[in-house]
């Protein structure tokens, strides 16, 4: 992953190689992503036809940024309003291109995969880190006993990276296609664990699709701002 973005202003000067590590930087490598927001950040070319009284003159062509984004902020929100607009209940040309995009995201708490990228390993590492800082604080509190509650701690958490992985085969089941995506933002596995059982119970399509655009988008404000990037 790169260390730092360039300022977005820059971006539709780039080269295609360089926009498209902006995009998965932020988002999770996706073709169909590429091909859908790429020609937001690009140059477009628009054509000017000049005449004279006997003759027109050659087309002469202009290029100029497709859009103006003052922000990364800026520039995630106008990719979310993109991946709104797809309709998966009307096009099944959508709903591929959809759902392609949303199931590039790893599930959470899965094992270390090859293919993660660097943003989603760190920030599974952070979900388990906070746990463990969670348990450890438990651990060591007035009244504890020391080794039997950092066992007790350590298999708790075991159990429920068990049940998240566990919900996540729930949910695919429950909404094929679609994989469990949430912006965690420091919250524990049980907080999650209790987010993906309401979405479950809810099984409403429509919403989950809405919340995980949501939630891929959350995330790459969040790495944008860990990037250095002006985000507001």
């Amino acid at each position: 992953m790169a260390s730092s973005l360039p300022p977005i202003t820059t971006v539709p000067t780039l080269p295609a190689p360089s926009q498209t590590a902006i995009l998965d930087a932020l988002f999770e490598p996706s073709s169909d992503l590429h091909a859908l927001i790429l020609p937001l950040l690009s140059t477009t070319t628009t054509t000017t036809t000049t005449t004279t009284p006997s003759q027109q003159e050659p087309n002469q062509q202009q290029s100029q940024p497709a859009i103006p984004f003052s922000s990364y902020t800026s520039f995630i929100t106008a990719v979310r309003a993109r991946l709104s607009a797809l309709s998966p209940q009307n096009s099944s040309i959508d709903k591929r291109i959809l759902y392609n995009i949303l199931g590039a995201h790893p599930r959470l708490g899965e094992k270390q995969a090859a293919n993660l990228s660097a943003a989603s390993r760190a920030e599974q590492e952070n979900l388990r880190k906070g746990e463990e800082q969670r348990s450890s604080s438990g651990a060591g509190g007035e009244g504890g006993n020391g080794d039997g509650d950092v066992e007790m701690q350590k298999k708790a958490a075991v159990d429920e990276l068990t049940e998240l992985r566990r919900l996540n085969a729930v949910y695919e089941e429950r909404f094929p296609g679609l994989r469990y995506v949430v912006f965690v933002n420091g919250r524990g596995r049980n907080a999650i664990i209790a987010d993906i059982r309401h979405r479950i119970e809810r099984g409403d399509t429509d919403l989950e699709t809405e919340e995980i655009i949501n939630a891929m988008c959350d995330i790459a404000i969040d790495r944008a701002r860990k990037l250095g990037a002006q985000v507001d």
